[in-house]
């Protein structure tokens, strides 16, 4: 008997424990639900035009140091601007990017990489070689020749950002419609008559869903990250535009003198793409069946 209350309470245990695991992890969802809140309602929770400052105000340094204002809770930049308005505004410039960019990306490379999978043959070869065409090429050397190319702007950096995803995603639904195929639901769709159009559709789209919906969330946070990374380099989204990249790399002579204008977009940098990977890692185990089974 005791054995068996110890087994019994050891399952409880475990299976507490793997209730537990499953639920999504509260504070990255908290963070990114403020992100995508200041994001949406930017006009209405930033006190402060982003691209308008006074230069009488400029340089003021937080509102907890001397000689700062709560006016300007974060502080301001060397034109004036407030720092927490330009960070509100600078959240609807990342998220517009990543979730733009990754539609395009994901609706280009999954149609690719279905139709690669599942009719094979020179359609398969062709967009493969093409894939391992720009996998070889690095991502941020040949953003940065694009963008530079065809200037940086908004719209451009999308398009760019896009013409590199797209091949992650054809390549990762190509080898997932290659195992789905030889299924046996597969081979009835194919008895009963459906047409290859039908069953790409019907049936092999929505069991590759899954694993886009997770690429799609990992990827978020690497645009968001090369998106600041292109602005801070001058070849992302041009001035005034409050972007957190530019923000950055506006700030870095400030460095000793004025701190707080790298701090605050960088911090925003770091808690949103690390909160976006926490929850793209869960996302990822909890859509495996096989490791909800265990």
């Amino acid at each position: 008997m005791p054995n068996e209350r110890q087994r019994q309470v050891s399952l409880k245990k475990s299976r507490m424990i793997a209730s537990w695991e499953r639920r999504p992890p509260i504070i990255p969802v908290a963070i990114l639900i403020i992100v995508v809140v200041a994001a949406i309602f930017a006009p209405l929770i930033a006190s402060y035009p982003p691209k308008i400052g006074k230069l009488a105000d400029k340089l003021m340094p937080p509102a907890w140091i001397d000689g700062g204002s709560i006016t300007h809770p974060l502080g301001t930049d060397q034109l004036g601007r407030d720092i927490l308005s330009r960070v509100i505004y600078g959240a609807r410039i990342s998220l517009l990017v990543a979730v733009l960019a990754i539609f395009f990306a994901g609706t280009i490379g999954t149609t690719i990489g279905v139709v690669s999978g599942y009719v094979g043959g020179y359609i398969d070869a062709f967009f493969m070689r093409l894939t391992d065409v720009a996998f070889s090429i690095p991502l941020m050397l040949l953003a940065i020749i694009l963008v530079a190319a065809i200037g940086p702007s908004l719209n451009n950096l999308i398009l760019v950002i896009t013409l590199l995803l797209w091949p992650y995603y054809a390549r990762q639904v190509r080898g997932e419609t290659l195992s789905i195929k030889e299924r046996d639901f597969i081979a009835l769709a194919r008895v009963a008559g459906l047409s290859n159009l039908h069953i790409m559709w019907r049936h092999i789209f929505p069991n590759v869903t899954p694993t886009v919906l997770v690429l799609a969330t990992l990827h978020s946070a690497f645009v968001i990250l090369l998106e600041a990374s292109l602005s801070f380099l001058g070849v992302g989204i041009p001035p005034p535009t409050p972007a957190w990249g530019l923000m950055i790399g506006d700030g870095r002579m400030y460095l000793t003198t004025a701190w707080w204008i790298i701090l605050w977009p960088g911090l925003a940098v770091i808690l949103t793409v690390l909160s976006i990977n926490l929850l793209g890692d869960w996302l990822r185990d909890w859509l495996d069946p096989k490791l909800r089974q265990v």
